[in-house]
């Protein structure tokens, strides 16, 4: 082989390497994503249905119940729009209060109700992480368009 043919083998073949590589990271990547959803976005099914994602909002106000004697709390979480139950067996973050900010991760079970396996709560009152600010206001914004629009009933001949 001439020395440039050697140079050339040299090249395709790191840049295979490179490529499966980048290949693998992305492909054991992909099963860790978590996605964050609204309340909103939820029942208008955008969450996948049987995987794990995240959903964020605020605590609803009297809607904090927990189980006497066990460590199940049950609450529901807001964006001012639409509000989603979730179901916890674990210990809360010192911060968890109703009215404050809130991301649990979960599975939806049937009925909709959100089985969470983790809860965070914001750690300063100020603070909103901004995706959840983005969609609580997309959210209300999209309340206020829905509220202000005109009815129109279809006329069937």
């Amino acid at each position: 082989m001439k020395p440039r043919q050697k140079r050339f083998m040299f090249i395709a073949v790191a840049l295979a390497g490179v490529g499966l590589a980048v290949g693998l990271v992305l492909y054991s990547l992909r099963g860790n994503v978590n996605l964050y959803f609204t309340p909103t976005q939820v029942f208008n099914n955008e969450a996948p249905v049987g995987k794990s994602f995240r959903i964020g909002g605020l605590v609803e106000e009297g809607s904090l119940k927990r189980d006497q004697g066990g460590l199940t709390v049950t609450f529901a979480i807001t964006d001012t729009v639409k509000s989603l139950p979730v179901v916890y067996t674990g210990i809360l973050p010192d911060l968890f209060k109703e009215g404050k900010g809130v991301v649990a991760r979960g599975i939806m079970e049937e009925g909709g109700l959100m089985r969470a396996e983790e809860v965070l709560a914001k750690h300063d009152e100020n603070y909103m992480p901004p995706e959840a600010l983005d969609a609580m206001n997309k959210a209300q914004a999209a309340k206020s368009v829905s509220a202000s629009a005109p009815i129109v009933v279809p006329v069937v001949k």
